[in-house]
């Protein structure tokens, strides 16, 4: 049954109830629409507490439209309670009605609604701070006072400091409380950070890939991940180029993970032993960086669970086990694993030994895992390990590595991803990357699940990279940079290898996934210096790491793409621009929505191009812009408002 107040569409939420996401020293902006019948005036506010601990409330302002807002900002990681709290605000009621009735006569005595005033702030007078409370029982006094006349009486209750004093008092005769809802809080990079992926036996093993770290981090990256680094099968091991038939000398494909010497606790032995594994972590902290790993739950023919647990895997009716197929892909070196075994006994022992391979590499300094296919394993399995990982180590981070369908990408974020990968490596064209791009950013999507942009993986070469030039390397760069605030690339990317196994192929020709990869890091013609620019741009402006103040702005040339960002909390504004053609020149004038900008339509304002140092004095809202991708691909602009 309703009660006399109303609170609909509470958020940030989820469809399905699961928690909402939120960042330490983030603003989280809680939202309801609340309302009653007739007129009277009400107050509302937010309360949260980490799960266990002590409410913290904030008052929440009417925006429009009945829906009101306030802002929170967490300051512990883990598992948090919400929930919206509305009342009468009778004394607000009272006050504007009084108000009114005095001015339209100034000959009624209004001494019925004096003592209403005086009765209603003495009620209050009780549920206020101590140190209120001897103020507003002289402002009851006052309204009492015979002796005054009918004005000086109500302005002792009509005074704005009466008024303050009791904003935010609960008047609880009609207290209305929404359902509680769940935040889960992170900490800041599970939010905003560039992830670097590269494969160590490439450059090796773990003391080899160590060396590299300290050119990632110089390249301003926060992240170095891992593809797995577990023994490979032989049976069935693939050769260069994805061929059925591995020579004597071919390293194979990580994924197809186990072999003699272990499972997914091991390490391969051409990559070294747990010391060299904490070294790499050591080394990666040193330069402020944090290892990712791969969590791939599928095994090779050889991996221990195979003979030790025959359960866990699919069996054909001639009793061979099942391997992993994606048409007209075929995997024969990867047994997928069965997540149902039929006995819940078997079930409930796997998913514990799931469990425990994180529980491994977190006890070595790992926090950070991207999940391979995430998508094909139940979503109850993940309902349930994620929490359960998250409760002993809240800092924990997942990417979910899911190119699949959006009701599962978001169902995915919804039940426990941290972030997760996205459609962006095939949105090139203007309008595909603002649809896309506005339902990244729309309620409830943005609530729950953060996007990260990569414009390649091992698996992936695509769009205008595809035997592309340098240009194109950056432009791409240039978008997944600054659009979420997390991206990623694959090593290669600053050397802009461009080569695809075949006209119609995605996949890298002499894919690095089953051959090692020998790179002059120190080649001439590296992307490096571009990309230490644009992530130290990423660094200076608190406006990159938001995806929810992200607004396109229109241009007259279909290959410029225009859009902003703004940080709530510091008020910095960045103005992004791209040549989205690799090849060839285009100019445009635009047309800036200059209130999102924080500026007038007529103001005159300097734009500082963060990649290039140079500044332009713009006024008004149609600035030209000329982009030559052989030289520049965009513009990413600071601005500066003129005095």
């Amino acid at each position: 049954m309703l009660g006399r107040l109303i609170i609909d569409d509470v958020r940030p939420r989820t469809p399905g109830g699961y928690p909402a996401k939120a960042l330490v020293g983030g603003v989280v902006t809680v939202k309801a629409d609340i309302f009653r019948e007739g007129h009277d005036l009400l107050a509302a506010r937010a309360r949260w507490r980490p799960t266990g601990g002590t409410w913290a409330t904030e008052p929440m302002a009417l925006d429009v439209n009945d829906r009101w807002e306030a802002e929170l900002t967490p300051t512990q990681v883990g598992r948090h309670e919400l929930q919206v709290e509305a009342w009468t605000d009778h004394f607000a009621t009272w006050r504007h009605d009084v108000e009114l009735k005095a001015g339209a006569d100034p000959h009624d005595s209004l001494a019925t609604e004096i003592e209403e005033g005086a009765l209603l702030i003495g009620r209050l007078a009780k549920r206020a701070p101590k140190e209120a409370r001897p103020v507003l029982l002289a402002a009851v006094a006052g309204l009492r006072d015979g002796a005054r006349s009918r004005d000086e009486r109500l302005n002792a209750g009509l005074d704005d400091h009466i008024a303050a004093l009791l904003t935010g008092v609960v008047d609880d005769t009609d207290l209305t409380r929404s359902d509680k809802l769940t935040l889960w809080v992170d900490r800041e990079l599970a939010g905003f950070a560039a992830w670097y992926e590269l494969f160590p036996r490439s450059e090796g093993g773990l003391a080899g890939a160590a060396k590299r770290l300290r050119a990632v981090a110089a390249m301003g990256f926060d992240v170095v991940y891992l593809p797995p680094v577990h023994p490979i099968g032989t049976t069935h091991r693939k050769g260069r180029d994805n061929t059925l038939v591995a020579d004597a000398d071919d390293v194979g494909s990580p994924w197809a993970i186990g072999a003699a010497e272990g499972g997914h606790t091991a390490l391969h032995p051409d990559l070294g032993d747990i010391d060299a594994f904490d070294g790499f972590v050591d080394e990666a902290a040193t330069n402020g960086l944090e290892v990712a790993l791969d969590y791939a739950l599928q095994c090779s023919p050889d991996h221990p669970w195979v003979r030790q647990h025959p359960e866990w895997f699919h069996h054909r009716p001639d009793g061979t086990i099942k391997y992993a197929e994606n048409p007209p892909k075929k995997y024969q070196d990867i047994y997928p694993i069965n997540f149902w075994p039929e006995r819940d006994a078997d079930r409930k022992a796997l998913w514990q030994a799931c469990k425990e391979i994180l529980d491994h590499w977190i006890s070595h300094g790992v926090r950070i895992f991207r999940v391979d296919n995430p998508h094909t394993k139940p979503f109850a399995f993940w309902e349930w390990l994620l929490p359960a990982v998250q409760a002993e180590h809240p800092e924990t981070v997942f990417l979910a590595e899911a190119f699949t369908r959006p009701k599962l990408m978001a169902k995915l974020a919804e039940v426990g991803f941290t972030q997760s990968y996205t459609y962006f490596t095939w949105r090139n064209e203007k309008w595909e990357l603002e649809q896309y791009l506005g339902e990244l950013c729309a309620e409830p999507l943005v609530d729950y699940m953060r996007p990260s942009f990569w414009p390649n993986t091992p698996d992936i070469l695509a769009g205008p990279l595809r035997n592309g030039p340098p240009s194109a390397f950056r432009l791409r760069f240039l978008l997944a940079a600054t659009m979420t605030p997390v991206y990623g690339i694959y090593s290669g990317y600053e050397l802009s290898e461009n080569q695809p196994a075949s006209p119609t192929n995605e996949e890298y020709l002499h894919s690095e996934k089953y051959e090692l990869r020998e790179r002059d890091w120190d080649d001439p013609g590296s992307l490096a210096p571009f990309i230490t620019s644009v992530n130290d741009a990423r660094r200076r402006h608190p406006a990159f790491a938001q995806l929810r103040t992200l607004r396109f702005h229109e241009a007259t040339d279909d290959a410029i793409i225009t859009w902003s960002k703004t940080d709530p909390a510091t008020g910095d504004v960045v103005l992004c621009v791209v040549n989205l053609d690799p090849i060839g020149w285009h100019e445009a004038t635009l047309a800036l929505d200059m209130p999102v900008l924080g500026l007038g339509w007529d103001d005159t304002y300097d734009v500082i191009d963060e990649l290039t140092g140079s500044t332009y004095t713009w006024t008004g809202s149609h600035p030209y812009v000329r982009l030559d991708p052989a030289r520049q691909p965009g513009h990413v602009f600071a601005i500066r408002a003129r005095s």
